[in-house]
């Protein structure tokens, strides 16, 4: 039987077949001289990835949940850019979760076998119910657990994406959008953790913060939902409404108190000049997008 060709990603790399003969400085010129490759590979899969944004746009919206699956760096990526997303844009928890091969304890501890096990990734997807959205998140694109926790949700109603770092991922043909930058072999032979990493890292940023932008989760470019959970957080709540609205902090801080501490509603009720009342409401009618509750209050939008 003819074995499967190696993927780009455990392909041998000419460029650093001496790293171990160089001298320091020049050893670090080539590593950073192959991860300034790694966004232009981005670039070439931005279509795919925005496929995948409206994915989880029409999941969120509806009220169901994103699900990331992954194992050892792709799942500790996948593990750091969900938690993420609840004190950067105030998102409930458990609306993007991650599955993570080998549990919390694979976070700090290594378990490189769980990344076979084809029944824990069937088991993980066990949450998934129609109307969510999967995400495999593996560099091979050939991950046991994340083909099992991929071919389960679709088979209960899901959509799948996968994101890897290899074109010719044969899981490629089992789900709805395949978002493959081809990264090349590492400058250490196999070591994924590199420019693979590096890339399911922009990938994922870029995955979530467009879906929150999507979603409203921001005022032009201001984190208007994150939660301001200590002394630096609130100071910088005050400068963005500040930022936002043109008023003096001192002003600020008395519409957020009037708001109940709800920045988006203080905001609105700085910029429309109503009371916060009519801004939550306004806020709610528009699925809290600023904008949008602006125009419903037929006040000039700004930002």
């Amino acid at each position: 039987m003819d074995e499967a060709p190696l993927a780009r990603t455990e392909q041998r790399n000419p460029r650093s077949t001496a790293i171990d003969r160089m001298p320091t400085l020049e050893l670090l010129r080539l590593i950073n001289g192959e991860d300034r490759q790694v966004p232009i590979a981005v670039a070439d899969v931005l279509p795919e990835l925005s496929a995948a944004v409206e994915l989880a746009v029409a999941a969120l919206s509806a009220g169901h949940r994103v699900h990331y699956f992954g194992a050892g760096t792709s799942g500790r990526i996948a593990v750091l850019d969900a938690a993420e997303l609840i004190p950067t844009f105030g998102l409930e928890p458990d609306r993007v979760v991650a599955h993570l091969a080998g549990g919390v304890r694979a976070l700090t501890r290594p378990s490189e076998a769980a990344e076979d096990d084809e029944t824990e990734g069937a088991s993980a997807a066990g949450e998934v119910v129609a109307g969510d959205l999967a995400v495999g998140v593996t560099a091979s694109g050939r991950t046991p657990y994340v083909r099992a926790a991929l071919v389960t949700a679709r088979a209960r109603g899901a959509r799948t994406v996968l994101v890897s770092a290899n074109p010719a991922s044969p899981i490629a043909s089992e789900v709805d959008v395949h978002v493959a930058p081809d990264t090349g072999p590492e400058v250490i032979t196999g070591s994924t953790r590199m420019k693979a990493g590096t890339a399911q890292k922009l990938i994922l940023n870029a995955f979530s913060t467009a879906t929150m932008v999507r979603l409203g989760r921001t005022y032009s470019n201001l984190m208007t939902d994150m939660l301001a959970t200590n002394a630096k957080l609130r100071d910088r709540q005050l400068r963005i409404l500040s930022e936002a609205t043109g008023a003096e902090p001192a002003r600020c801080r008395d519409a957020l108190e009037a708001a109940g501490g709800d920045a988006k509603v203080a905001l609105v009720t700085l910029v429309a000049g109503v009371s916060a009342e009519a801004a939550a409401h306004a806020l709610t009618a528009s699925n809290g997008h600023v904008h949008q509750a602006l125009l419903t209050l037929d006040r000039p939008v700004t930002g």
